[in-house]
C-alpha cells in the first residue's frame, strides 16, 4: 500500500537510541520514501544523527501533530516492543494520526485494522505487515531441484544485521548487472520491498511451506537472498529451521556482532566458538545429506559499536579464527562477500 512518493514520519517514541528501534533504523537506511521527521519526545528538537549512530539529518519532533504539520502522509511504527505487541500508551497517538488523515504501516503482531478500521476515511489505510496473505502447501523440498544460488543469512543472535547484510550484498550485485533477488521474511524487509512473508506470523506447520513458496516464485533469478530471522542458538527462536528447510539453501552467510560472547537476551546463553556454530548450521541445512549441502561463504560482522581501528582488528582476528572471509558489509564494502557468489 505504501507508494514511493508518500511522505513518511517514523514513530520511534523512547527508542531512537535503542535496538528496539530497528524497524525505524531499517526504513531510514534503506527506504525510498521522503522522510518528514522522526517522532521521539526524548530527542525532540534535535536531528537523528545527534541521537543515534545513523548519519541522517531528519528532524526529531515530539508528537503526531508536528509530523502532520511537516507534511507527513504515512506514519510508520518504527519500534518493536518486546513480544511485538502494541503498547497501551500508543492508543492516543494512533488515534490522533488517523484523525489527522495519516495512514499507518504497522509491523507489530496486533491487527490494527480490526482495532481502528472504523476510523479510516476515504483513501486512508492501515497496512498490517505481519498478516499472512495465503496458506501455503506443506513444504516438500522442491527448492532443492532448482539450479540457482540460494543464499540464507543466518546469525548467532537476534538483531545482528541479517537483513542489512543481505540487502547490502544484493545491492552490490545488482549494481554490477547481476540477476539477484532479495526475499523478505520480516516486517522491515516487507515494508522496504513491498513483498515477502511475515514468517513469524505463520503457523508452525505452514512456515516451511511459506518459505518454499516464496523461493519457488523467485526460481528464475540467478542468485536469491533469503532474509534470515532469529538464531539456532536463541531459546526463543524457531525461525531458522523453516528458513533452512524451505529454501534448501546452497550457501550461508553467518552474521555476528563483533566480540559478542553471549546472547544479549538471555545473557546466560554463551555463544560457542564461531567455527563450531558455522558447522552446526551447515549440518542442519544438509540433514545428513538428504537435502542440498549449504556452504558458508563468509561472515558478515557487525562492528557498529567499535571505532575504525577496533573494527578492522576484529575482522582480522575473526578471519584467522574461522578461516573464512569476514567483512562489515554496511560499514565498509559488500564486495568482499558478494564476489564470492560469482
Amino acid at each position: 500500500m505504501l507508494n514511493k512518493t508518500q511522505k513518511i514520519a517514523i514513530y520511534m517514541e523512547g527508542h531512537l537510541d535503542s535496538d528496539y528501534g530497528k524497524m525505524g533504523f531499517g526504513v531510514m537506511r534503506y527506504g525510498v520514501n521522503p522522510v518528514c521527521c522522526v517522532i521521539d519526545s526524548v530527542y525532540a528538537g534535535r536531528r537523528v544523527s545527534e541521537a543515534c549512530r545513523l548519519p541522517f539529518d531528519y528532524p526529531v519532533v515530539a508528537g503526531i501533530g508536528e509530523a502532520a504539520a511537516l507534511g507527513a502522509q504515512v506514519l510508520i511504527l518504527g519500534t518493536a516492543p518486546s513480544g511485538g505487541r502494541t503498547p497501551p500508551e500508543w492508543e492516543a497517538p494512533l488515534r490522533e494520526a488517523l484523525s489527522l488523515g495519516l495512514s499507518i504501516v504497522n509491523g507489530l503482531h496486533d491487527n490494527l485494522n480490526e482495532r481502528f478500521g472504523h476510523l479510516l476515511k476515504t483513501g486512508q489505510w492501515v497496512w498490517d505487515v505481519r498478516r499472512p496473505t495465503f496458506t501455503p502447501a506443506i513444504a516438500a523440498a522442491r527448492a532443492a531441484a532448482l539450479d540457482n544460488k540460494r543464499v540464507l543469512l543466518v546469525g548467532t543472535d537476534m538483531a545482528v544485521g541479517k537483513m542489512s547484510a543481505g540487502l547490502e550484498i544484493h545491492r552490490w550485485l545488482r549494481g554490477r548487472g547481476h540477476d539477484a533477488a532479495f526475499l523478505a521474511t520480516g516486517q522491515i524487509g516487507i515494508t522496504l520491498t513491498g513483498r515477502g512473508i511475515p514468517l513469524d506470523a505463520f503457523k508452525v506447520d505452514h512456515a516451511c511451506g511459506a518459505v518454499e513458496h516464496m523461493v519457488m516464485e523467485a526460481a528464475g533469478h540467478d542468485i536469491v537472498f533469503i532474509e534470515g530471522q532469529g538464531s539456532l542458538l536463541h531459546p526463543g527462536s524457531s525461525a531458522t529451521l523453516p528458513l533452512l528447510r524451505g529454501s534448501c539453501a546452497t550457501h550461508l552467510i553467518m552474521c555476528h556482532r563483533a566480540r559478542a560472547t553471549h546472547l544479549r537476551q538471555p545473557h546466560s546463553v554463551k555463544i560457542p566458538p564461531l567455527k563450531d556454530f558455522i558447522r552446526l548450521n551447515e549440518e542442519v541445512a544438509r540433514v545428513c545429506g538428504s537435502l542440498s549441502a549449504a556452504a558458508t561463504l563468509g561472515v558478515a560482522l557487525n562492528t557498529a559499536h567499535l571505532d575504525d581501528a577496533g573494527a578492522r582488528a576484529a575482522i582480522d582476528q575473526l578471519e584467522q579464527e574461522v578461516h573464512l572471509p569476514v567483512a562489515d558489509v554496511v560499514r565498509y564494502d559488500a564486495g568482499k562477500l558478494g564476489a564470492l557468489l560469482l
